[in-house]
């Protein structure tokens, strides 16, 4: 798990993000001023409640020293799994890499009930 910390299945970008600014040493305000964003965005990038535009992604790729490729999916340059993460227990690791993909799943609903959210409303409006 410790190799894959960071993949695509088992963080999310918002993840890797986080990830990345604190290793960077940089808090939230600070990232999001060098970056131009209100931190309330950048926060929601970290939550995985919204994704950056393009020129965004490769502007923190390169402030944060991260390859683009490794914020977007976790393989190529990046940072390593945190150094508390080797020390737990198999037992521990399986149950927070279930965490993290329970996470995602919430996420990935959250967008179709939104989308479903957005169709009634269509279809309201229309009937």
């Amino acid at each position: 798990m410790d190799d894959n910390w960071y993949s695509d299945d088992s963080a999310t970008f918002g993840d890797r993000l986080a990830a990345a600014r604190e290793k960077a040493g940089m808090k939230q305000k600070e990232l999001a001023k060098r970056l131009g964003v209100k931190v309330k965005t950048l926060a929601a990038w970290e939550d995985d409640l919204t994704e950056p535009r393009a020129n965004r992604l490769q502007m923190l790729s390169g402030v944060l020293g991260v390859s683009l490729g490794w914020l977007l999916t976790g393989t190529g340059d990046g940072v390593a799994a945190p150094d508390d993460v080797q020390e737990l227990t198999p037992d521990a690791k399986d149950i927070l890499l279930e965490i993290r993909e329970l996470r995602g799943d919430i996420g990935e609903t959250s967008k179709r009930l939104a989308a479903l959210e957005k169709r009634l409303r269509r279809v309201l409006e229309a009937g």
